[in-house]
């Protein structure tokens, strides 16, 4: 078996800090490494979950419980499906109070490899190594940047658009989900790279016009859920404005009705804004210009998705 331990302190109330650990939900736009992560069961103690991360550049998904102690501020993990060559791991978030002020956060982990390979023994070891170090800095900056500027709440935002469809949502998803064909099939898109892996996991490396004619560069791993209805992603390649940037979209069907949802969340970077947009920017501006943007290319993509589907159907 093998153990690990990192650790850093952070300027930031240990309450606060415990509820980024906790709120799983909030990785894939804290943790650079995280792609997608949703609990499966939850009774505010035991937490059963799912999550995609890369690991060594790689996207790797695994299955995982947890204890979460909110008084003693301690989170227990263990995974139950593990991606090879690890064999088993676990470990546990401690968040501990500092006399003068702030926390200091701990993070162990204890792991085994298939068949004890030393190859593998590395490979994990460097992954382990190189997702915790950026894990508790993104930890550290998040919750220092909230306490410290009081903009914390201001740099995230979730906005969502919708369209009503009178086709299945099958046709729907196939749209959304074949990537490849877009440059044929949506004005904004000039080109696309795009590779699908086992288990649904999708990398789109992505040229989109702007309406001045310029191109934009965007990456990112998407996870395909199609018996949910369901593709998630995590954008990679994110303009200067921004620190992260994850969504999803969503397909319910209603009778013979569909309603095809695209979820942005956001994360302004504040030094990014002011370099691209003046000093004098507000981060107000900046989101309104965020979400006009990808509003925009939303709304274009579901129009589309809603021509291709409702043609289908006739």
């Amino acid at each position: 078996m093998h153990v690990t331990r990192h650790e850093t302190v952070v300027a930031a109330p240990p309450e606060e800090v415990f509820a980024l650990v906790a709120d799983v939900t909030r990785w894939p736009q804290v943790f650079g490494p995280t792609v997608y992560a949703e609990v499966t069961q939850d009774d505010g103690t035991e937490q059963a979950l799912r999550i995609w991360a890369f690991a060594n550049g790689e996207v790797r998904s695994w299955a995982s419980q947890r204890t979460l102690d909110r008084t003693a501020r301690t989170i227990v993990f263990r995974q139950v499906v593990s991606s090879a060559p690890v064999a088993a791991m676990g470990g546990e978030w401690q968040v501990e109070a500092d006399p003068a002020g702030g926390c200091r956060v701990v993070l162990l982990h204890d792991y085994a490899v298939v068949d004890d390979d030393p190859e593998a023994a590395e490979w994990v070891a460097r992954a382990v190594e190189t997702n915790s170090v950026k894990e508790l800095a993104a930890l550290r900056d998040t919750a220092e940047q909230a306490a410290a500027g009081g903009e914390g709440e201001e740099l995230t935002f979730t906005f969502s658009d919708s369209e009503r469809i009178q086709g299945s949502a099958r046709d729907v998803y196939a749209f959304l989900d074949r990537a490849d064909q877009w440059p044929a099939r949506l004005p904004h898109v000039a080109a696309t790279r795009f590779t699908e892996e086992e288990g649904g996991i999708q990398v789109l490396d992505m040229d989109t016009r702007s309406p001045d004619g310029s191109l934009h560069n965007t990456r990112s791993v998407r996870v395909s859920f199609p018996e949910r209805g369901l593709l998630v992603y995590k954008q990679l390649k994110v303009p200067p404005v921004m620190a992260g940037h994850t969504g999803r979209w969503t397909i319910v069907q209603h009778g013979d009705e569909v309603t095809a949802t695209s979820w942005h969340t956001v994360t302004l970077d504040p030094a990014g804004v002011r370099q691209a947009l003046g000093e004098s920017a507000t981060l107000a501006e900046a989101r309104s210009l965020v979400r006009h943007a990808l509003g925009t290319n939303s709304s274009t993509t579901l129009r589309h998705a809603k021509a291709y589907a409702e043609a289908a159907r006739a």
